[in-house]
């Protein structure tokens, strides 16, 4: 029946904003776990650069080791947090987006007509282009487009190595400045050793570098995973 209806009559303005605003629910709801989840991974990862941190000063055989380890627990933190910063401001975007959408629906039904808007297209097409949005930013655009609110996208969605340009950039004074923030300290960690060691075993050392990557390899998978 609403396939007939289509056909023989224009859509329902009030159909239309309601699907709208839907998407967009969607979208934000979408978003707003991730960044949850994202969150979660770098409160875990602070805690996991602190442990490589502390069990350098415990053991000076083990701090060269520790060191890295806290380097690249740091790396991920940047990571971590340059995704949490975009998907935020995509998140702004989508509100931006939807009190636009509720405006042009609203003139419409006081003049009558729709006009296109330039920056609502603006900002779906920078949406459109985020792997974590593409499908459902893809349906909206299209109800959008139904309703005269925007006129035709160009975007497809970003390759992962164009979502991070830059990030080699300044990298090494940014995990800097992450291991100065979260250890106190503008010296990188592991270079200043307490002068009484604690005795480690060989074999716990080493269980402790297996259980360092593997959790790295977690870490990795899960950030991976929210950009897909």
């Amino acid at each position: 029946m609403e396939t007939i209806k289509a056909v023989f009559w224009k859509p329902d303005p009030q159909a239309q904003v309601r699907k709208c605003n839907r998407l967009i629910r969607e979208n934000t709801r979408k978003l707003e776990r991730d960044m949850f989840q994202l969150k979660n991974l770098e409160s875990k990862t602070r805690q996991y650069i602190i442990q490589a941190s502390k069990r350098a000063q415990r053991n000076p055989s083990q701090a060269k080791q520790a060191a890295a380890e806290t380097r690249t627990f740091a790396r991920e933190m940047v990571r971590i947090r340059k995704q949490s910063s975009r998907l935020a401001t995509s998140k702004a975007q989508l509100q931006s987006v939807q009190m636009q959408v509720n405006e042009a629906f609203s003139v419409r039904k006081i003049e009558g007509s729709i006009r296109a808007s330039t920056g609502i297209m603006k900002d779906v097409n920078t949406l459109i282009r985020l792997p974590e949005l593409t499908g459902t930013m893809r349906e909206l655009s299209q109800e959008l487009m139904k309703a005269g609110i925007i006129e035709e996208m160009v975007g497809d969605s970003l390759p992962d190595d164009a979502l991070v340009e830059g990030e080699d950039e300044e990298a090494e004074a940014e995990v800097d400045k992450v291991l100065g923030e979260i250890l106190k300290t503008p010296e990188v960690p592991g270079t200043k050793i307490d002068a009484e060691p604690a005795a480690q075993e060989p074999a716990e050392s080493e269980a402790d570098l297996e259980d360092q990557e593997a959790t790295l390899a977690q870490m990795r998978g899960r950030l991976e995973a929210l950009k897909s």
